[in-house]
């Protein structure tokens, strides 16, 4: 599986690797907004944007993981790509309206969420071609 990145003892490596550190990132941003929700702004939007982005988050984790060990691994990369890319837009944007009160990016919380949901029915292409192939 050298093409999907991997060095000689098998660790991911480039590019889909980086969808771990997002993740990992994306996770650590959602209990950060998670906090600021519970403890500093009472808004139920951005407890919204919380657990969505750090439900995503862990979900790309667990795709990612099927990813290394699939015969397809590039189909899940993108899900779990285009999962971290939409869950990022639609809550940071939802984080950005709540703390500035600026409402110029509003368009991107229903992107993200259109997004999100593609990302879920890649999910399920990706599951069915893997279950077609085998």
């Amino acid at each position: 599986m050298s093409s999907f990145g991997d060095n000689e003892k098998g660790a991911p490596m480039g590019a889909p690797f980086l969808i771990l550190v997002w993740a990992g990132l994306a996770g650590a941003a959602g209990v950060g907004l998670s906090a600021a929700a519970a403890h500093k702004v009472d808004s139920p939007a951005l407890s919204t944007a919380a657990t969505i982005l750090t439900l995503h988050a862990a979900a790309a984790i667990g795709i990612f993981a099927v990813a290394v060990r699939s015969v397809r691994p590039k189909l899940w990369s993108v899900a779990a790509f285009l999962m971290l890319l939409a869950a990022s837009l639609f809550s940071g944007e939802i984080a950005f309206h709540t703390f500035t009160g600026n409402a110029s990016f509003q368009f991107l919380a229903p992107v993200g969420g259109s997004g999100m949901i593609l990302s879920w029915l890649l999910v399920a292409v990706a599951g069915l071609v893997s279950w077609v192939r085998d």
